[in-house]
């Protein structure tokens, strides 16, 4: 198995060339040290200090993922991410705030942001995170998982990363596929929001609920929409997941 220069297993894209990362952040001495960093794990990395020149490199690099400030001197970063978009749909993006404020992370995630990380921070929870989002957008499989998933008329093909519910095909971001994917794993099984945040977020519990349940909701309006439901509340331990009764 191929490793990176720090022992981790390599994550490339699916036609075997580096993973390609922008980092957008106006403090130069921080944006070197990432780019660092993520060199390290074999990655194409290149840096951008404001909004108009992370855009201008975003079109050429068309990254796989974006290292994102918040705070940026000419915009937002929020305003960035809806143009990141417009280059890349898919694009994974990891939020950098000194904000900790709960409303701001929320704020990222529900702009379309996969994940966000609190300054001050270290270097290697930034790789941990980008690399559990590059997984989930299928950049790595892990070998021990199987390429379909199956839980009443819900079907996961996890090599197509296609997901259908009766034959209708259902479009998820890579967060949203990878927790349905720990639901469709663990079918009747009740999933306390701490080992969902362990397996999908690779969090420590610390507060962050507010994340899990604002994802139930997404795969809810997609999974079960004018259907009956399959994704379940049970009050004080988490969530499960059931095929429909007969």
């Amino acid at each position: 198995m191929n490793t990176t220069r720090s022992g981790r297993p390599a994550l490339t894209r699916p036609d075997g060339t580096p993973l390609r990362v922008l980092v957008v952040d106006d403090d130069p001495d921080l944006a070197e040290v990432l780019t660092g960093a993520l060199r390290y794990e074999g990655w194409e990395v290149r840096a951008a200090g404001d909004g108009a020149a992370a855009l201008a490199a975003a079109r050429d690099l068309l990254p796989d993922a974006v290292v994102l400030d918040v705070m940026l001197p000419d915009t937002d970063g929020f305003a960035v991410l809806r143009r990141l978009h417009e280059v890349k749909p898919d694009v994974c993006v990891l939020f950098l705030t000194a904000r900790d404020a709960v409303e701001d992370r929320i704020a990222g995630i529900t702009a379309g942001g996969d994940d966000y990380v609190t300054k001050p921070f270290s270097l290697e929870e930034v790789v941990a995170r980008l690399r559990g989002l590059l997984r989930r957008a299928g950049m790595a499989r892990r070998p021990e998982e199987g390429p379909r998933l199956t839980v009443g008329d819900l079907v996961m093909d996890e090599d197509a990363r296609e997901v259908t519910r009766a034959g209708e095909l259902i479009e998820l971001s890579p967060t949203e596929f990878e927790l349905l994917r720990f639901l469709m794993r663990n079918p009747r099984r009740v999933l306390s929001k701490a080992q969902i945040l362990d397996r999908v977020w690779s969090y420590d519990f610390g507060g962050r609920a507010h994340v899990v349940e604002l994802y139930i909701s997404y795969l809810r309006k997609k999974v079960d929409a004018g259907r009956e439901p399959m994704i379940h509340t049970v009050r004080g331990a988490g969530y499960v997941l059931k095929p429909v009764s007969k």
